[in-house]
Parts: structure tokens; C-alpha cells; sequence
């Protein structure tokens, strides 16, 4: 039997930060439509190539204001489910990373621009396939709104912030997935939240460690997130509850949060999982308008 040639040449590239998985889609290498059908089927783990999100860059940075000027790189984040989010720290180690992978930048710190505004980015040294990104993430917003919510009985002590997208970190009984998953969607689409939010269960270990459980806005339940993270850390802060340098546990892992300037500093690992080559009926697919 004749052999037949498979065409050569990648279209995603698949990483992980502490198991919160994006494809990254580079518009060197290829242009779908971005459409919400399409960026849902994509991200189908059964159907799709399987992702929490896309990755869409680099871009050029995308308006004219002094913060993206400075900007070398612009970055649109898609969830699953189609919606496009302001900023993902998980996302932007991995894009970090990307960048750094593709020869495109070095251990210098540089500056990407995302929908939620600039952030910094910088890859620490290192060998390996796995390597540490620190990202300045921006300062912490305090959004006004009631100081508790309550849920079938149960009372959350409840702190609105922005880290350039919506967050609500919510007190209450010790954190687990099954609360996570019941209780993230009731809170996602409360009416407090007429654009919806991520939503963050915190337990406060000691002044140096904070663990929390995620459900992620388009998303779902979440392993691990860098922007929750650094939300749940400047609650805590904010409620006098930890220090200044805190560790936030996740079920995927752990990521260090500096809080001692406003800019907050996040800093954890990324790697490459694989690089895929989409197939006829996958590029159509992404091609769907």
C-alpha cells in the first residue's frame, strides 16, 4: 500500500500551569475565525484538542494609549465556552513562555498587553522543560457591594476585586471541590455580577500561606489560576489576615504572591506539554464562521 505524506507544521502548541491547560494559536502560523462555536470546539476534550482556554498571539499591541505602546506583545484569552477574558495569570506564564520557546524574547523582563491592561513578564533562569515566569500583575481593585452573601443557608464573607477582571473571594466553611463546583456557579451569575465573575473559596492557613478553591468564569471548576491567586492573596491582605509575600495553594500546585508594592508580583511554573498539527476536518472546523 502507498504511503500517504501528512503535512508538516504546527498550529497549536499545548502547555500547562500547574495543570490550568491553554492552546496557544500563534497568527504566524495559522488564523481561525475565533468564533464562539469554534473556540468551544476546539477546547472540547472529547471532540476538540482539549484546553480551559485559547491563547490567541502575539498580537500587535491592540490601541493607542501610552501603556500599550510600551507594550512589545498584545494577547487576546478565550474560555472555553467562547467569551473572551481580560487577563489570566496562568495564561501569561504560558504566553510568557511561548514567546521565550519561539525565540522571540530572553530573560529581560518585557511588557504584554491584554484586555485587563499591561503586565510585565519575565522568565526566571533555569534548565529543563519546566520554568518559573514571574508576572507584575497590576494593583489590586477593592469594587464596592455587600460585605456577605448567602447560599442555600450558608453565610460567605464576601470581598469584590479586580485584577483586571472580576473576582469575588468568598470566607466562609473550608473549601472543598464539591463547594467549589455547587456553590461557583450560583455565585458566577449572581445578580450582583451583571458581567458574571470568578469566584475564589479562601481558607486562611497562617500569615504566610492562604489555600483556596476555584470556579472560573466561562470556565468551570479550575485547578489552578494566577489572577485568583493574586485576588485571594490581596483580599486576605486587605482583611489584615496574612503578610505582604504569601504561598496560595491550589489542588494543581502552588504560586508565590509578593504584595509589598502595588504593582503584585506572581511567580510560578509553565511547561510545554505538546505541539499539534491540526487535520482537515480540525482547520475546517476552526474555519467555521
Amino acid at each position: 500500500m502507498a504511503s500517504r505524506s501528512i503535512p508538516t507544521g504546527f498550529h497549536a502548541h499545548k502547555y500547562h500551569a500547574l495543570g490550568n491547560d491553554y492552546l496557544v494559536v500563534d497568527p504566524e502560523e495559522f488564523e481561525p475565525s475565533l468564533s464562539v462555536n469554534a473556540i468551544s470546539a476546539l477546547c472540547d476534550r472529547n471532540r476538540g484538542l482539549g484546553s480551559d482556554g485559547i491563547l490567541y498571539g502575539p498580537l500587535p499591541p491592540a490601541d493607542d494609549s501610552p501603556s500599550a505602546e510600551s507594550a512589545a506583545f498584545s494577547l487576546r484569552i478565550f474560555n472555553p465556552d467562547g467569551s473572551e477574558a481580560e487577563k489570566s495569570g496562568n495564561g501569561l506564564r504560558i504566553f510568557a513562555l511561548y514567546l521565550y520557546e519561539s525565540g522571540r524574547v530572553d530573560e529581560a523582563p518585557f511588557r504584554v498587553m491584554t484586555k485587563g491592561g499591561p503586565v510585565e513578564c519575565r522568565i526566571l533562569p533555569g534548565e529543563g522543560g519546566e520554568r518559573s515566569i514571574t508576572v507584575a500583575m497590576g494593583k489590586a481593585q477593592f469594587l464596592q457591594g455587600s460585605l456577605s452573601l448567602s447560599f442555600e443557608g450558608v453565610e460567605y464573607r464576601a470581598v469584590r476585586v479586580s485584577m483586571g477582571n472580576p473576582h469575588c473571594v468568598l470566607m466562609g466553611p473550608s473549601p472543598s471541590p464539591e463547594m467549589a463546583r455547587h456553590i461557583g456557579p450560583l455565585v458566577e451569575r449572581h445578580p450582583d455580577f451583571p458581567n458574571r465573575t470568578n469566584v475564589q473559596f479562601l481558607e486562611v492557613l497562617d500569615r504566610n500561606n492562604i489555600r483556596i478553591e476555584i470556579w472560573e468564569r466561562g470556565a468551570g471548576y479550575t485547578l489552578a489560576s494566577g489572577t485568583s491567586s493574586c485576588a485571594a492573596a490581596a483580599a486576605a491582605k486587605h482583611l489584615g489576615l496574612i503578610g505582604d509575600v504569601v504561598t496560595v495553594h491550589m489542588p494543581g500546585g502552588s504560586l508565590e504572591i509578593d504584595m509589598r508594592q502595588e504593582n503584585i508580583k506572581m511567580t510560578g511554573p509553565a511547561v510545554r506539554t505538546f505541539d499539534a498539527l491540526f487535520s482537515p476536518h480540525t482547520l475546517g472546523m476552526a474555519r467555521e464562521q
